[in-house]
């Protein structure tokens, strides 16, 4: 897709899954299990959503996945893939790791953050050797010193190797990265947490995350469990997808395995998502 002089290109980074009940709150399972079936296991499929743009002569990598530093334990409570998706993503669009400029990550969870390192010898190093990495500088400091109900979503080895090479590129608040990208606050999830807004050739895409994960989470009151402020969430919500449907933007959802991006449509009162295929 092109938004003027910015062009745009959606990655599949892969699936994993994670517990039903979790990603669905107080939603009751009879409600959710008809839109997300779950496994023997109680787990629903998600994928990871990324997204590739050449912009103000820049290569940015949006979100890096869950990479593949996982252990046979980790692959199998979660799903993960034992190689990580990623390089071969870039290299079906014709680009090498050397080739990123830019890596922005909406948060640290490793799922987001994942293939921001990668394992060489033993060690993880910076997956993208030549680029900075953009994120909220709150975000590091939490994800440093995360609560004893978040401890479990950050690991180390995605972000301490990009502090040890001096790649970070950190912000406050809201903050433009090339001319037409910029990232958001989109706070609930966690407090740090940033959108990405793509704007150019009079179109907008505004990639979500965990704001909206899927597009079963587009009714307000439908907010994951691990949202650490869900009523800031509902607010958040509220705010950002009146704007997505009131100006037509294209809205992508960090972990929908089906329909990763779509236009809101509001018909009989009700938000509806109408997919769109950001690679035609």
């Amino acid at each position: 897709m092109h938004l003027g002089d910015i062009e745009l290109r959606f990655l599949d980074l892969g699936n994993f899954y994670l517990d039903g009940g979790a990603m669905f709150g107080i939603v009751p399972r009879p409600i959710w299990e008809k839109k997300a079936p779950p496994d023997s296991r109680n787990r629903i499929r998600l994928a990871m959503n990324a997204l590739l743009l050449h912009a103000g002569g820049k290569t940015i990598l949006v979100e890096t996945g869950g990479g593949g530093k996982w252990d046979a334990k980790h692959r199998d409570i979660y799903g993960f893939s034992e190689s990580d998706p990623l390089p071969a993503a870039l290299a079906q669009a014709g680009v090498r790791p050397p080739d990123v400029d830019l890596v922005i990550n909406t948060h640290l969870h490793f799922d987001h953050a994942g293939g921001n390192t990668r394992l060489e010898g033993g060690r993880a190093v910076p997956a993208f050797p030549n680029a900075r990495y953009v994120l909220q500088r709150a975000e590091l400091e939490h994800a440093a010193h995360p609560t004893e109900r978040d401890r479990g979503s950050y690991v180390a080895e995605d972000f301490t190797p990009i502090t040890e090479s001096n790649q970070w590129w950190l912000v406050d608040g809201e903050t433009q990265i090339v001319p037409g990208v910029s990232v958001v606050p989109i706070p609930g999830h966690n407090l740090s947490i940033q959108g990405v807004k793509i704007s150019g050739g009079e179109k907008t895409v505004f990639l979500v995350a965990d704001l909206i994960p899927t597009r079963h989470h587009l009714p307000l009151p439908w907010i994951m469990g691990y949202d650490l402020y869900p009523l800031t969430t509902l607010e958040t919500k509220r705010r950002w997808i009146s704007q997505i449907v009131r100006e037509g933007w294209i809205a992508v959802f960090g972990h929908d395995p089906d329909s990763p991006a779509a236009f809101f449509r509001e018909r009989q009162g009700k938000i509806i998502p109408e997919p769109v295929d950001l690679n035609r």
